[in-house]
């Protein structure tokens, strides 16, 4: 829509703000945020729409067909073929028309609008033993909506059926305005019921005049996704108007409610785990095992899967899950399927019972999406056909679907083309229903790489019809295979298809561009308008070879990072200002998207400079949650600290940065001031200091200790020495700005234990060693790792200061001594921020190889010490730092071994190091801390050790909560027995 003019968009957006009750955007960053869905394809809407009921949809569709703009319904923007991208008005149905109008558990039926989310409706029904069937792996961010228009399936298929198997009626508006309630039957006249006259006559002589193409013209498969169903409208199917219109993809009417059929969930479910040599061994097995009723028959690799945990000895493996009435009958039907199995020629095989192990087995399933967009080489690491892209793969033949049958020789085929065209994929997905996902390393950068994925397109639409299967078996067709539709249903039907898109659409003005009269396959590719070169910043990016596009381009749009929930049992971290504030520009997604868009160039133009991905990214806590739950390991932290970095390069910063993101400065100047300043935070000129430092006036200052950690040991070690044995090992003990200047009990706790585990540990110098040299920290510059200067996007300080502590450590790591870390925050930036700002240092990956956790250093340097016996439950959280660069699993086996029962939350704290404290995030702070620490810890009994390593999770209790929380250590030491006090030697 770029030839409109200036003053036509102006009348567009006067007319759509008077008519429309709902959010009416045309800002850049709304734009941008739409201007992608989970697919390769890219358009620019001119405008997002939010409306809030029908009869803003209905004003939206009137002020757009008076001047004659397309218009694209949109649900959670999951779609893998484009069909919800657009360059005309997005309709974007999750922010208001999200409601489940009610659900009536004796008809087993919901009513619900387009932007529900498919999780909150399962949960719903769950209290009525109900659920809704189809379940695809994005069921916690997907909507109803987007189901609907897609005909999504999921794992359960096989059981209950597509999305189309559970819709009873539709609600929809045209794009000329008329209403339509879509249902099963036909009026007196014979007509389909529900269709406002015009449509009624067309719709029913369309039919009447096509019946023997419309009964010989569709393949009989399970995941017939491809096309309209038109075969729906057979008076031998019912005449059900209702499905036929499951599956058009936004083309024919606008969804504004549908009534929905539930199904009984099984009171239990065991999940047996199926080893086989190979793929093709799992795939020639999958629809044998269909007479054993399972639920599901989910297939996957070793090259997609590698070595994960809990998987039997196999080169692939299928996930059949069985249900019961109780959990010995699920149990019992699936011990009956495994030996029917193992009599065919399995290699092994895992019966899980329990929920938590089912759960943790299926994660890898459903994050199969994201984790295919990366391939890796034999030895594990990231490959591709053109090794410069990192291992990218991307959709596009994502989900086609032949008969289960003919499933294992149509692998054979279809890996004989991957290797034929030169290209590399993963295959996965629903073996039992004959559809399986694939993400190939297509080059979509070059034209060479461009011109393969269309003939590649062109050659496997051949062998998918060949083998009697369909385009689509789940996704739709879009624009990514709507092209290829005459190979499949032959230019006759498909011109069928035309005449019913232009009886329901004669002026073409929803979704154009898809499934019918489509763009051509490699029209509208994402990456198009990126750079051709790498752009120059301060990070190494060493997964993905330097390029800021390529890591930028790692969001693929799966949105897991918009989960509005975590789960039960869950740990993961991402994304809590999503789940704070619910907008899109605030999900990893949505950052991404408006990075992406700034490097086009197109919608946000000012680059470094701009002031929307400025706004978007300063919600972000960077918890670095992404970087681990993110399928792909987008590492949102990074992109921000080097967005800031170059956005504030030359220029005046907030004043947050200069006293938080400085923080270690002030801190070492302020400690012989300490009780002094202290005094003064508590009088009337604290709210002046912190309005200066830009510091949320909610926020209490913290104390400073009158003692610094590094002071303790040094006068400890000048009156006392050391006490360690001499033949423990060393570990040098990093004094971090938290620990030594506001937490030193820590500090000292560590030392305790560590020394009753006969280990030394050692702090290091201040300045670098020289020969008979005896440094006291107070006359030196302290050492640092960097986090608030990096946080912050002061990349050059962080520089300087990383490369100080480098020079430092060097030799006193040179012998592989441990550094171990007792601050989550600093542990993780000294082990990924430190070497990949200092990418051309080889000491900086030297040194981040030596930093281990406090944990970690107990369990690999003293794996015979037997910490104090506690016996008592725990709360609390898990450092999201932790969570994403370091690993708790060495945390959780000390605690067990002292006692601590039970698990910490996930999610983050909030406070975020200078986030919570920066001013105008409090708010988003106060909901972070909300959404899991807080109520786990107001949950827990009495007795209840409340455990937070991190200063800021602490800091957040402390200031928020009732209960005080303590680093692991600290409860280690006191149950040794020792004695720390403030003076203790």
């Amino acid at each position: 829509m770029a030839d409109r003019t200036e003053t036509e968009k102006r009348n567009l957006a006067e007319e759509l703000a008077a008519a429309v009750r709902g959010e009416v955007s045309f800002a850049a960053a709304d734009r941008a945020l739409m201007t992608m869905d989970a697919s390769n394809y890219r358009r620019v809407p001119m405008a997002v729409v939010a409306p809030r009921d029908a009869e803003d949809v209905a004003a939206a569709l009137r002020v757009c067909r008076e001047h004659a703009v397309p218009v694209v319904p949109r649900g959670g923007g999951t779609s893998i073929a484009g069909q919800a991208t657009g360059v005309g008005v997005v309709l974007d149905f999750t922010r208001h028309l999200n409601r489940i109008v009610s659900l009536d558990p004796a008809a087993r039926t919901a009513v619900v609008q387009p932007g529900v989310i498919l999780d909150d409706l399962r949960a719903a029904a769950g209290a009525h033993g109900l659920t809704f069937g189809p379940d695809p792996s994005t069921h916690s961010r997907c909507t109803l909506g987007g189901m609907i228009g897609n005909n999504s399936c999921g794992s359960h298929s096989v059981v209950w059926g597509t999305t189309a198997d559970s819709v009873r009626e539709l609600e929809l508006l045209t794009y000329g305005g008329e209403q339509v309630r879509a249902g099963r039957g036909t009026d007196p006249t014979g007509a389909p019921t529900g269709l406002p006259p015009r449509l009624r006559d067309g719709v029913k002589a369309l039919v009447d005049a096509e019946l023997a193409l419309l009964r010989t013209g569709y393949p009989d498969l399970p995941r017939r996704i491809s096309g309209y169903a038109l075969d729906a409208l057979l008076p031998e199917a019912g005449t059900d108007l209702a499905r036929a219109l499951t599956g058009s993809e936004g083309t024919l009417g606008v969804l504004t409610e549908a009534t929905v059929r539930l199904v009984e969930t099984p009171a239990a479910r065991a999940l047996a785990v199926l080893g086989y040599p190979d793929e093709s061994a799992a795939a020639e097995a999958a629809h044998t095992l269909l007479p054993h009723r399972p639920m599901t028959v989910e297939g996957m690799a070793a090259d997609l899967v590698g070595s994960a945990a809990g998987l039997p000895k196999g080169g692939a493996w299928l996930f059949v899950e069985m249900g019961g009435a109780s959990p010995g009958e699920a149990a019992a039907r699936a011990e009956a399927l495994c030996r029917a199995a193992a009599a065919d020629g399995t290699t092994d095989h895992a019966l899980v019972t329990d929920p938590a192990g089912q759960r943790a087995l299926w994660r890898i399933r459903e994050d199969a999406s994201g984790a295919a967009s990366r391939l890796v080489d034999d030895g594990g690491t990231a490959r591709a056909s053109g090794a410069e892209r990192g291992g990218e793969a991307w959709p596009g033949w994502e989900d086609c679907a032949v008969p289960p049958a003919r499933l294992g020789p149509y692998l054979r085929d279809f890996r004989a083309l991957l290797t034929q065209h030169g290209l590399r994929g993963t295959p996965y997905g629903h073996f039992g229903d004959g559809c399986i996902h694939i993400r190939i390393d297509f080059d979509l950068l070059t034209a060479p790489g461009i011109r393969r994925f269309r003939e590649f397109s062109y050659d496997l639409g051949e062998l998918v019809v060949a083998h009697g299967g369909s385009l689509s078996g789940e996704h739709g067709d879009g624009q990514a295979r709507a092209e290829l539709l005459p190979k499949m249903y032959g230019p006759e039907l498909v011109g069928l298809f035309e005449r019913f898109k232009s009886l329901w659409d004669p002026a073409a003005g929803l979704n154009p561009g898809m499934l019918v009269r489509p763009a051509r396959l490699d029209e509208n590719l994402r990456f198009a308008p990126l750079p051709k070169n790498p752009v120059p910043v301060e990070f190494g990016y060493p997964h993905d070879n330097g390029d800021f596009s390529a890591a930028v381009r790692r969001c693929v749009g799966v949105a897991k990072c918009r989960n509005t929930t975590t789960g039960p049992g869950s740990t993961d971290v991402m994304c809590p200002s999503f789940r704070a504030t619910g907008e899109e520009q605030h999900s990893t997604r949505g950052r991404a998207r408006l990075l992406h868009e700034m490097l086009a160039g197109e919608v946000i133009t000012d680059g470094w400079r701009s002031p929307e991905v400025r706004d978007a990214l300063d919600l972000c806590l960077s918890c670095k949650g992404c970087r681990s739950d993110c399928p792909v390991g987008v590492d949102m932290a990074t992109y921000k600290a080097e967005f800031l970095h170059h956005h504030y390069e030359g220029r005046l910063r907030p004043a947050a940065h200069y006293s938080m993101g400085r923080l270690p400065q002030w801190l070492h100047a302020a400690a012989p001031l300490a009780p002094a300043l202290n005094a003064l935070a508590r009088t009337p000129l604290a709210a002046l200091g912190k309005r200066l430092g830009g510091i949320a006036p909610e926020r209490p200052i913290p104390t400073l200790a009158t003692e610094t950690f590094s002071h303790w040991w040094w006068h400890r070690r000048r009156t006392t020495g050391a006490p360690a044995p001499a033949s423990g090992r060393t570990v040098v003990l990093w004094p971090d700005t938290f620990t030594n200047h506001l937490s030193p009990q820590v500090g000292r706790s560590a030392v305790r234990v560590l020394e009753a585990a006969g280990l030394r540990p050692v702090l290091p110098p201040t300045a670098p060693l020289r020969a008979g040299s005896a440094p006291f920290p107070r006359r030196h510059r302290p050492l640092c790792c960097g986090l608030t200067y990096v946080s912050t996007g002061q990349l050059d300080q962080a520089r300087a200061v990383m490369r100080r502590t480098v020079d430092v450590l060097g030799p006193l790591l040179q012998d592989s001594r441990p550094l171990v870390v007792l601050e989550p925050s600093c542990a993780a930036a000294l082990r990924t921020d430190l070497p990949e700002l200092l990418s051309d240092d080889p000491r900086a990956a030297q040194l981040a190889t030596s930093v281990r956790t406090f944990a970690q250093a107990l369990e690999e340097l003293a794996p015979d010490w037997r910490p104090p016996r506690l016996d008592r439950p725990v709360a609390g959280q898990t450092h999201c730092h932790q969570h994403a660069v370091l690993g708790d699993a060495a945390d959780r086996r000390l605690r067990e071994r002292a006692g601590l029962t039970g698990q910490l939350t996930g999610g983050c704290c909030g406070l975020a190091g200078n986030f919570g404290f920066e001013r105008g995030h409090y708010e988003v702070s106060v909901a972070c801390a909300e959404d899991q620490l807080l109520p786990a810890v107001r949950e827990a009994p009495e007795g209840t050790e409340v455990l937070a390593d991190g200063f800021s999770c602490r800091t957040q209790l402390d200031q928020l909560g009732d209960r005080t929380g303590r680093h692991l250590a600290e409860v280690l030491a006191e149950a040794l027995g020792e004695a720390l006090g403030e003076g203790d030697t």
